[in-house]
């Protein structure tokens, strides 16, 4: 597809590295592609960042029609830019997409312009350690009238931040609180979809959490209560009795790349790697036997959260003496390492923009 490309007349100054947080700076440029029933895909453009003016009445106002997705490209040591696993991101954000009544992508468009555009922004990848380019592709409904109905218009858009390193003190364990009163999604609705209204609705268990001393809330099922499902923002992995276990995939929980790559990872390892139910009374039955040796969230932002500290009904559980789990911290190493060209990558996953 062609690509009509307008360049900023005010580039701005690229941060100092040491200074960047997450999201909160923005390079100079975003991607913007219209949907039209009918036409399909239209008018690709790169322009400068900057506000985006919708109608008062767009369907993503008042029935959030809204997807998206999170990636990252990385500075290798000799100065290209890669990124990790896109054609999944996209995968996803189709399967989104198809949940949430917006039209998909097809995959060699979707791949073809986001390269591009990474390309186009890549001087704005950082090259300190830990830092990268982090990638927010977005899609929209925009049907300017009120009523529910499948989405007819809608807009596709990418913008990128550089972030700094998630860790800025070392990767080190935190303190999770299992959410008893809220539930984050249920089967058939939209819990594996990535979209707005799942992290909206997740806020006040998390404020809750945060006022306890807590850095993310562990999520139960929404219709037993007793299943484990994810933490905050992030797939949940643990360690007991030598296996690992991750819930199973069964319509609420968000399908992470980061998990799947986890799992890939492990198993070619050698490790006994379950994908299953896991209830919070088995859970709390190693917690307290001690069977249950390491335990850590997963995803694109962090790559591996481990954590240190379980509370579940005022009872506190301490995991691996609070310290980070060898197998956590080896998961780290070499997902990052395969992220920053620093260990090789034999899975094929990293993707080149040049």
């Amino acid at each position: 597809m062609e690509i009509k490309i307008q360049k900023t007349a005010t580039p701005a100054e690229k941060p100092d590295s040491s200074t960047l947080g997450f999201g909160k700076v923005f390079t100079d440029h975003m991607f913007i592609m219209d949907y039209t029933a009918g036409e399909g895909w239209h008018d690709a453009r790169i322009v400068p960042f900057g506000k985006v003016e919708i109608h008062p009445a767009s369907t993503v106002l008042h029935y959030g029609s809204e997807i998206f997705e999170g990636l990252k490209a990385y500075r290798k040591a000799d100065g290209s830019v890669q990124m990790f696993r896109p054609i999944e991101n996209i995968r996803r954000m189709n399967r989104s997409a198809e949940r949430m009544c917006l039209p998909q992508i097809p995959e060699d468009l979707a791949l073809e312009v986001l390269t591009k555009f990474i390309e186009f922004e890549q001087e704005w990848t950082p090259s300190a350690e830990g830092t990268s380019l982090y990638i927010r592709p977005f899609m929209f409904g925009n049907d300017e009238s009120l009523g529910v109905h499948s989405v007819k218009n809608a807009t596709f858009m990418i913008i990128t931040s550089p972030v700094g390193s998630y860790y800025k003190e070392g990767i080190n364990p935190v303190k999770i609180m299992i959410e008893t009163n809220d539930v984050r999604a249920v089967r058939g609705g939209t819990g594996e979809a990535k979209c707005g209204g799942n992290y909206a609705a997740s806020n006040r268990a998390g404020d809750r959490a945060e006022k306890l001393g807590y850095s993310q809330v562990l999520w139960l099922d929404g219709v037993e209560r007793k299943y484990i499902e994810e933490v905050g923002a992030m797939n949940v992995m643990f360690k007991i009795g030598g296996e690992i276990v991750t819930p199973m995939l069964a319509g609420s929980i968000l399908p992470g790349i980061t998990r799947k790559s986890i799992i890939e990872l492990l198993k070619s390892e050698g490790y006994a790697v379950s994908e299953r139910l896991i209830s919070i009374d088995e859970l709390a039955e190693a917690l307290e036997n001690g069977t249950l040796e390491e335990a850590w969230g997963c995803g694109t932002a962090a790559v591996v959260s481990p954590i240190g500290e379980l509370c579940y009904k005022d009872n506190k559980y301490v995991i691996n003496e609070g310290k980070i789990g060898e197998v956590t911290q080896h998961l780290y190493d070499t997902l990052t390492g395969i992220q920053w060209g620093k260990v090789e990558d034999t899975f094929g996953w990293t993707y080149k923009i040049n």
